[in-house]
């Protein structure tokens, strides 16, 4: 990766960020499923100062200040962090002719990142195994990893046009 290729990364990975959080908050409102509350990311993030990971669940620990800032600055440094690693894997050539499939196929596999440590973390077990509908919460959690896919696709076209 080159040091041209640094500031894309982090456009595309906000870009694709924000394109996730738009699918997300349509589907809240046109289908009334609930999102991830990212506060609940922020206080898992609070208690590893005080060397706590695992919670079961993570909704009855104690609250720490500032939670939901944390779990949203969170949530954008890790899509700038995978946007990173996937322009490393793709290269530059990537930058200048965008295609969906790469970017499609990256998105499906940044899902591994909740199932193994998210979730298991949250006290929802190895993906979503403690979860009432476990199969449900896989397929939103595999569903939103595939919209940043193609948020970052969607991200390099529109960064590709103004640059």
């Amino acid at each position: 990766m080159t040091t041209d290729t640094f500031p894309s990364a982090v456009l595309i990975g906000i870009g694709a960020t924000v394109f996730m959080d738009l699918i997300a908050l349509a589907q809240k409102h046109i289908l009334s499923q609930q999102s991830l509350n990212y506060a609940m990311v922020g206080r898992w993030l609070g208690h590893m100062v005080q060397r706590r990971f695992i919670h079961r669940p993570i909704s009855a620990s104690e609250p720490v200040q500032l939670e939901g800032l944390f779990g949203w600055s969170a949530h954008y440094l890790i899509g700038v962090i995978f946007a990173l690693g996937f322009l490393a894997i793709v290269g530059q050539g990537w930058l200048e002719a965008p295609s969906l499939l790469p970017a499609l196929k990256f998105g499906a596999l940044t899902v591994v990142a909740p199932f193994l440590i998210l979730q298991p973390c949250m006290g929802a077990g190895l993906a979503a195994r403690f979860m009432p509908n476990p199969h449900v919460a896989r397929l939103k959690s595999f569903f939103a990893h595939l919209s940043f896919g193609i948020g970052l696709w969607v991200a390099a076209i529109c960064l590709s046009k103004l640059f």
